[in-house]
């Protein structure tokens, strides 16, 4: 029973952060780290919520399958993703 189904599997993802973006947009890789622009400002909070949802959208994944790991607040973060490969969640990244 320790071998988990495919679904279960997760992975962490550096990101750069852009807030005060015009539109929420993946705008591609910087060496390991993702660059993500968000149009919520870096102020309680917002822009790590609208990442998350923002990732979660477009990873096609519910909103509680990606959260900030560290870096809340810092421009460059790890975010968790559950239920997803990090080879799965490039591909569907599409960057």
């Amino acid at each position: 029973m320790s071998a988990q189904p495919s679904s279960a599997s997760s992975c962490k993802l550096a990101i750069k952060a852009i807030p005060n973006a015009p539109r929420n947009e993946v705008a591609g890789w910087l060496g390991d780290a993702l660059k993500v622009k968000v149009r919520a400002p870096a102020l309680e909070g917002r822009a790590n919520e609208e990442l998350c949802e923002f990732l979660a959208e477009t990873l096609d994944l519910p909103k509680r399958a990606v959260s900030v790991a560290h870096g809340g607040k810092s421009r460059q973060k790890v975010v968790q993703i559950d239920g997803l490969s990090l080879d799965e969640a490039r591909a569907r990244l599409k960057v």
